[in-house]
């Protein structure tokens, strides 16, 4: 009998059986993920287009570029009660359906104002995938490479960018009212797709648990999970965040009303415990940062840039942001692999080091230029090669751990209306960053723009090294017991890597 249970544990705890189990939780993160190409497919190269066809200014210009990361909270605010109601996987899919109304209004859109209608729904539908993205993806992540499959989305984002900018390249080529229009409308396809794909994902088993659903729970973990032994632990750790006895084996339980949300608000914000205090801090800083030091500056106007370093024609513009998009999904590629090695916080502050680095060299190149009365072919190639060096360095570090780390650190009760917050002040810092960044430079020139960043980026790093714990290794109901002392970040007490158990 003793035989039989060494090798039932040995054939739980079998190396043989983790390809499978880790490509289905691969599958699924993908998936979700595919999400976030809506987030990035930007129009930085329409705008150029929209402006001389529509003949507007250059504010609208600005209101336009960011008004859609200030209509996006909306939606993230109604992701994070929706994916409580009617679960992660049925969010994406309402976000895929939003967003593809938005595309369909931009890309007919025949006046300015229809214009910045269809961006409303397009921002709402952002807003959504913005939320429950990254929030899916933790949740339905093994602990060994949770920070892989999280940062996902990141990877999609930068994908969309690069898509977005490629096809307002080859659109370009089409007559001036058409060309902007598709630039646009295009992106109701992969909506549409993403809105009926996600349909064949599980549940997050999180969800699941929170709705007292044990039995759809485990099966779906023992798919996602290295081993049984995980599955079996994962799944304690969730009972005991949702308050369901250990001993409770029955397939639908009732749970306690408190892990349906009631009560989220009140914690969060009025009687916080010090480490939910520290957590909510910690994710509001990271998402705050994130936008502060200008990456959308660089993404949406990087034609403006170039045009200021001294490139002067329309395809050469182009080309160059077709560049950006190209080392921005290169680089977050390689973050994907250095996530779960280097660990979070080591790769946050090395990422913000190099923007602070890469910022005060393109604020020199483009001071340089700017009173010089001669091209300067040195300085405005120093201005791309700073530029390239910038979005590197974010999407290393800086852009997908952002996601990655404050979808982890909430615990379970509060993990979609935290994250809803922390994706709100993530999309409004990036609205008031995108609609005056323009203007910014008009006021203290597009080099002065960019030393302000480098500022903001030394206040981030200080922020970053005194606030943020480490995660790695750690399974997310764990977490939780690293916050709570602040300016210093000690191992936790009494919690168990789990690390070793997929190893």
């Amino acid at each position: 009998m003793a035989t039989e249970e060494a090798v039932s544990m040995k054939q739980d705890l079998n190396p043989q059986n983790k390809p499978k189990r880790n490509k289905f939780a691969l599958a699924c993160a993908i998936l979700a993920s595919m999400t976030s190409i809506l987030l990035g497919y930007v129009m930085s190269g329409a705008a150029l287009y929209i402006q001389r066809d529509l003949r507007v200014s250059d504010v609208k210009i600005e209101i336009l570029n960011g008004i859609i990361n200030l209509y996006s909270p909306v939606g993230s605010f109604i992701a994070g009660r929706t994916s409580d109601w009617i679960g992660r996987r049925y969010t994406i899919a309402l976000a895929g359906i939003i967003f593809f109304a938005g595309a369909i209004l931009m890309g007919f859109s025949p006046n300015y104002a229809f214009l910045m209608f269809g961006r409303f729904f397009a921002g709402v539908g952002i807003g959504f995938a913005f939320l429950i993205a990254p929030v899916y993806t933790s949740e339905i992540s093994p602990t060994s490479s949770r920070g892989l499959l999280t940062s996902l989305p990141e990877i999609f984002l930068n994908g969309g960018i690069l898509i977005g900018y490629i096809s307002n390249y080859g659109f370009s080529k089409m007559s001036l009212r058409l060309g902007w229009r598709l630039m646009l409308g295009v992106g109701a396809v992969p909506a549409m797709f993403l809105a009926v794909v996600v349909l064949v994902m599980p549940e997050s088993p999180r969800w699941l648990v929170a709705q007292g659903r044990l039995g759809e729970a485990k099966k779906i973990l023992y798919k996602i999970s290295d081993s049984e032994e995980e599955a079996r632990l994962r799944l304690a750790d969730i009972k005991e965040t949702a308050g369901i006895p250990q001993n409770c084996d029955d397939d639908v339980v009732l749970v306690n009303k408190q892990s349906h949300g009631q009560g989220v608000w009140k914690e969060l914000f009025l009687h916080p415990t010090r480490p939910v205090l520290h957590i909510f801090i910690a994710s509001l800083g990271i998402h705050f940062f994130a936008q502060a030091t200008g990456i959308d500056a660089v993404v949406l106007y990087s034609p403006r840039i170039f045009k200021s370093a001294g490139i002067k024609s329309d395809n050469y513009l182009l080309l160059a942001t077709v560049a950006v998009g190209f080392v921005k999904t290169v680089s977050i590629l390689v973050a994907t692999f250095l996530l779960d090695r280097a660990g979070r916080r080591v790769l946050l502050l090395c990422s913000v080091s190099g923007l602070i680095f890469s910022l005060v060299t393109l604020g020199v190149s483009l001071t340089v230029v700017g009173h010089s009365r001669s091209t300067l072919t040195w300085a405005i190639g120093l201005s791309i090669a700073a530029v390239l060096a910038y979005v590197a360095t974010f999407s290393i570090g800086s852009g997908p751990i952002t996601w990655v780390y404050s979808s982890e650190i909430f615990p379970l009760r509060l993990r979609a209306q935290g994250v809803a917050i922390g994706a709100i002040v993530n999309r409004v810092t990036s609205g008031v960053i995108a609609m005056t960044f323009l203007s910014l430079c008009k006021a203290i020139s597009t080099g002065g723009a960019f030393f302000l960043f480098a500022a903001v980026a030394v206040a981030a790093w200080i922020f970053h090294y005194t606030m943020l714990p480490e995660t790695r290794g750690k399974t997310l109901e764990e977490i939780e017991g690293s916050f709570g002392h602040f300016w210093r970040n000690p191992k936790p007490k009494g919690l168990h890597d789990t690390t070793a158990i997929s190893h």
